[in-house]
């Protein structure tokens, strides 16, 4: 099995990383779209990187296009999350997350099973999926707020203790 931190990612910038400059981190990674009705979940993504960013955990946004509800261009996107919700957070650049062209982050991440089980394909924008230090992916749906208390539960349970 490939290691998720050994994938070469594209920061929206251009810039070439991998998830391993995030490897001892709790992620919460999540395809993104600007003119998604689910757009709205970018605030609470967004409160959840300033309540547990200083303790080891990061929202990672890979915006997609995959269902034809993304701004044209890295910059585009950029501008909007940042002037519409102040996102601080890292965004990658624009992915396939379906498909032949699929990126292979998310081709390693679809195998993860949701609550029902379910694996494989990923339905809708703002599918998000939790990856502990450890490696553990945990998935939730869609019209799962960032905010659900499964979500918090696992963020907090995988990071140390607060000081």
């Amino acid at each position: 099995m490939t290691s998720l931190n050994d994938i070469p990612i594209t920061t929206i910038d251009g810039s070439e990383t991998s998830l391993a400059e995030y490897g001892d981190k709790v992620k919460l990674i999540v395809n993104v779209a600007s003119r998604c009705g689910l757009a709205p979940q970018y605030s609470k993504l967004e409160d959840l990187q300033k309540i547990y960013s200083d303790r080891g955990f990061t929202v990672l946004g890979f915006p997609s296009n995959q269902f034809l509800q993304e701004l044209g261009t890295e910059e585009a996107i950029a501008e909007y999350c940042s002037t519409t919700w102040g996102i601080t957070f890292p965004m990658f650049e624009k992915i396939k997350v379906n498909g032949r062209s699929e990126h292979p982050l998310y081709t390693e991440l679809k195998k993860a099973a949701d609550a029902e089980g379910k694996a494989g394909k990923v339905k809708w924008n703002f599918e998000k999926f939790v990856v502990t230090p450890d490696g553990e992916v945990h998935r939730f749906r869609p019209r799962t707020e960032p905010d659900h208390p499964a979500i918090v539960a696992l963020i907090e349970a995988s990071l140390p203790t607060a000081a």
